[in-house]
Order: C-alpha cells, then structure tokens, then sequence
C-alpha cells in the first residue's frame, strides 16, 4: 500500500483490496473512538488495544510508512527511467483486480451497473484534471491531509495524484525527504493532523455503506478502479507540462497505442502479465487461507 500510495495514479485501497484486507481495515480504523484515544492518551495501553485492532494498525501503518521512507526514491527513479514498463505493471494489477473486486457483488442488477458507471464516470474525469497551483498556508495543507488520506483508502483514486491536482505533491515529498528539519516536520505534522481527521470519519461512511448497501458500494468502488486505467495507461503523449524546483511534472497528456514493438514493449506486456498473475496468486493464496479458517 505503501508502494501504490507513493505513485500519482495508483491507490492504496486497491491494493487493500487486492489483498483482501479492504473491510478488515475499515473495521480497525472504525475501532479507533474517543475511549481509545483517552486510554491511549493517559497511558493505559492495555485498555486501548483491548478495545481496538491497534495491534492490525500499527502492523500496517508501520509497512506503509517504511515503504514512504525507504522505496520513495527506488519508486520515483523507475517511474522516471522506467515510467512504459512499470505503469504497465500497476495496469495489470488493477485490471486483474477489478474482476475480482466486481466478483464480490453478490448479483449484478441494473441499479449495480448504473453505480459502476457512476463511479467509472468519476474516475476517468477525475484522473484528467489539470493540476494547479495552490497556497502553501497551514489550512490548505490540513484540507489537504484530509483529501488525499480518503483517496488513499479508495480504490481507483490515488492520494498523490490528488496531491498533484492541488499542486502540493513536489511540495509535500519535498518535505518527506527531509523530515527532520524543524519547518519540514511542521509541514508533516499538519499534514498528518488533516489526514487523521479524514481516515477516522471517511472510514466509518465506507463501513456504513459496506455493511448496509454492500453490492452498490462494491460495484461503485469496481468503477472507481475502471475509471483510474485511464492516468495508469503505459503509452502516453505529452501535451503540457511546468517545471517544478527543477522537476517536470505533466499538466496534461492524453493515452496511445505504442508506435514501435521494441525491448520496451515487450517488457511492458511481460510486466503486464506477471501483474495479471501476481493478482490471481494473491487471490489464491487469500482463498485458502480463508477455508482453512473455516
């Protein structure tokens, strides 16, 4: 989760999904209430993790963070030196998975069809906006938090692509590759306040409406993941672009087919494969894993 939260078009709840942990971790943000914050607070750390799944959190949060920390630079330099090849494998990851994530609706009926295409519609404008310039004022960088954090456990929509749209992306990684300067840790902890705010209150809407409306709100979030295939296309032509503290970041692009079946074709469509494969191994080693519970 980590890894897909770190790149401007992949979703951290897909891969939740992926995995099949989704509504586990619904469910563990939801446990985290007042009376957990209070026992947590005054130090009464046993009362705390009998009320809640802290124990599933930090495990979680503590691998997402450690890919933050550690695979920020390893991502970015292979979406820059190998940008065809590696969005072909997140591109097979999420068309995989989005056979999955629709096989979870129970039976498709008309209202579910019109909430896939609603959430397909979403996405795929959504992922087409133009990026633009923003404050850097603490208030924005809180809404900030708060924005990207729901994104980020929503399949389809990416966190730091939002980031993007609300140009604060350069400027918040900006900040992460040097967390330990006083103005820099300021920024994170602002930006950490607003994304604790937005994953404690969406997280329990998203539960609310697993548990109540369970197919309409699988389908929307399989059509939020459509919809996303748009921004993770290999083959792009670029339209526009601004440059950044000496980085070029793409305003807008639109999608095409590959002009030549060279090296890098090729090792896109092994990529996109082994993505397709690396899904249905997931899926597999998930099932049993279930019947043997059972």
């Amino acid at each position: 989760m980590g890894c897909a939260d770190i790149v401007p078009g992949v979703s951290g709840g897909t891969v939740a999904l992926i995995t099949g942990i989704y509504e586990s971790l619904l469910q563990a943000i939801k446990s985290i209430d007042r009376k957990v914050i209070v026992d947590f607070v005054c130090f009464r750390w046993a009362d705390a993790v009998s009320r809640s799944h802290l124990r599933f959190l930090l495990i979680l949060f503590t691998g997402i963070v450690m890919a933050l920390l550690t695979l920020a630079r390893v991502i970015h330099y292979l979406l820059d030196e190998f940008g065809v090849q590696t969005a072909a494998l997140f591109f097979g990851l999420i068309a995989a998975s989005i056979w999955f994530v629709a096989g979870r609706v129970r039976k498709w009926q008309w209202f579910h069809f019109l909430s896939f295409l609603a959430g397909a519609s979403f996405a795929y404008f959504l992922v087409g906006v133009i990026p633009v310039q923003t404050p850097e004022t603490w208030w924005f960088i809180f809404i900030c938090g708060v924005i990207s954090i729901c994104a980020m456990i929503l399949p389809g929509l990416s966190g730091a692509f939002l980031l993007l749209i609300m140009g604060k992306y350069a400027f918040l990684t900006g900040a992460i590759k040097n967390p330990f300067d006083v103005n820099n840790l300021l920024i994170i902890t602002i930006f950490c306040s607003g994304a604790a705010l937005g994953l404690t209150s969406f997280s329990r809407l998203l539960s609310y409406l697993l548990t109540r409306f369970h197919n309409v709100t699988m389908a929307l979030l399989t059509g939020l993941m459509a919809g996303s295939l748009r921004k993770i296309w290999p083959w792009k032509e670029m339209l526009d672009s601004t440059v950044i503290r000496g980085k070029t970041y793409i305003l807008s692009e639109k999608n095409v087919l590959p002009e030549h079946f060279d090296q890098t074709f090729w090792a896109s469509i092994v990529l996109f494969v082994f993505g397709i494969a690396l899904v249905f191994t997931l899926e597999r080693v998930g099932s049993s894993k279930s019947q043997d519970h059972l």
